[in-house]
């Protein structure tokens, strides 16, 4: 892709281009849903290992991702005690094809009256486009319907790298990168990136609202950070293109008039290209403020810093600048964050020529301070870290071609 190749020069390390994975390390390893298939078109292309994660109502973790046929499948185990996967069922969807990779991932979330939703990216002829599908599910994830496209507008155009939740009053809500405002090809109107738009359901995925703009100047290829306020209210954090050229982040209440934004970040990181890098959101309960991550460059003093960085937010989304940390890591790639009460946990992945590791920031202060802890290493294709929560409970997740580690959060 133009945009990553162009993205892997700015930063010019290896480590964001490619996907490798620990082969050990792990609390227990579900059974393998990708094994390498028998013809040479899937052994000669990279997995497509993005996975998505979420803890159930009954305490079960579920994973969705695809297997090395593209097929869509989920898992689930208890938590409580030695994981015991359940079979990889594949799941029905037709003939779509499946985007998989990096910040483009299926997800599942759960929510009131034996809800869950899985949505994903099902990606279009022409490049860059997509529809945004889902499954819901009424019995609690025992069953799950055909896919069908969440948003009203059908062009072959961009409707990307959704997130999806059930807001404190049972609402679901699907918000994705959109490209519908672009001008027509070779008009003189100029407009810096895409758009974020959204929906919602009351129902549980049966019939949806109408598509509503957030903001307009979004990147193009971030995923979207979601957490709900103490109403249980959603809030949403994306990388924005401010100035024209300027991608740092910006933060809204999920539901608010268009455009109502506040800048979240302050690197002044110039660049014509979207990063594939999108921040993480969990709320502060301590402040009613917010914990979030990102990755940017910034200058200090003089020279540019590459970093994922983490700070925390006040409740309308501006950043509290003593707050401001670069996490202890120069490789430290794809962060997500998580929080419960004062316990904070920040996970990533670390990449040295063949080798990843998979390292923990955790906090029982805030955010105030952090203890480092490295739970993995190894070498492999892999997915990016992903955090799931109940309540205290949390766990991350990370999967390469032989299995899906999963290790307890432990403060």
């Amino acid at each position: 892709m133009k945009i990553l190749n162009r993205w892997c020069a700015v930063w010019g390390l290896v480590m964001t281009c490619l996907l490798m994975v620990p082969q050990a390390g792990a609390q227990v390893a579900a059974k393998d849903a990708s094994k390498p298939a028998g013809n040479s078109q899937h052994r000669h292309q990279r997995p497509q290992l993005a996975t998505g994660a979420a803890i159930a109502p009954d305490g079960r973790l579920w994973v969705v991702g695809l297997n090395a046929q593209a097929q869509l499948f989920v898992q689930s185990t208890p938590l409580d005690g030695a994981l015991q996967w359940s079979e990889a069922r594949i799941l029905n969807t037709g003939s779509d094809p499946i985007a998989a990779d990096g910040e483009s991932r299926p997800k599942i979330v759960f929510g009131p009256n034996g809800w869950a939703v899985i949505s994903y990216t099902m990606p279009l002829a022409k490049p860059y486009t997509g529809f945004i599908r889902m499954l819901r599910s009424s019995d609690g994830g025992q069953t799950f319907s055909s896919p069908f496209t969440v948003h009203q507008d059908r062009q072959e155009i961009t409707h990307r790298f959704d997130s999806v939740a059930f807001d404190g009053q049972g609402v679901l809500h699907t918000l994705w990168v959109d490209k519908r405002d672009q001008p027509p090809k070779g008009s003189p109107q100029k407009y810096a990136g895409a758009a974020i738009y959204r929906n919602e359901s009351k129902d549980g995925g049966q019939t949806f609202g109408p598509d509503t703009k957030v903001a307009d100047h979004s990147c193009e290829c971030c995923r979207i950070g979601l957490a709900r306020n103490p109403q249980g209210q959603l809030q949403a954090t994306w990388r924005h293109v401010f100035d024209s050229s300027t991608r740092d982040h910006a933060f809204s209440s999920v539901g608010a008039p268009a455009n109502r934004i506040t800048r979240s970040t302050h690197d002044d990181w110039q660049i014509n290209a979207c990063p594939h890098h999108g921040p993480g959101l969990a709320l502060n309960a301590g402040t009613s403020g917010y914990h979030t991550v990102w990755f940017g460059i910034r200058k200090v003093n003089g020279q540019d810093q590459a970093a994922v960085r983490y700070a925390r937010l006040n409740a309308q989304g501006e950043p509290l600048p003593e707050t401001l940390r670069v996490l202890p890591d120069a490789r430290a790639e794809h962060a997500d964050v998580m929080a419960d009460g004062q316990n904070v946990v920040v996970v990533w992945r670390s990449s040295e020529g063949a080798q990843t590791t998979l390292k923990a920031w955790l906090s029982t202060d805030g955010g105030q301070n952090f203890t480092l802890k490295t739970l993995g290493q190894a070498t492999g294709y892999n997915d990016h870290p992903r955090l799931a929560q109940s309540g205290a409970r949390m766990v991350v997740v990370w999967r390469n071609t032989q299995e899906t580690q999963v290790h307890d959060i432990r403060f």
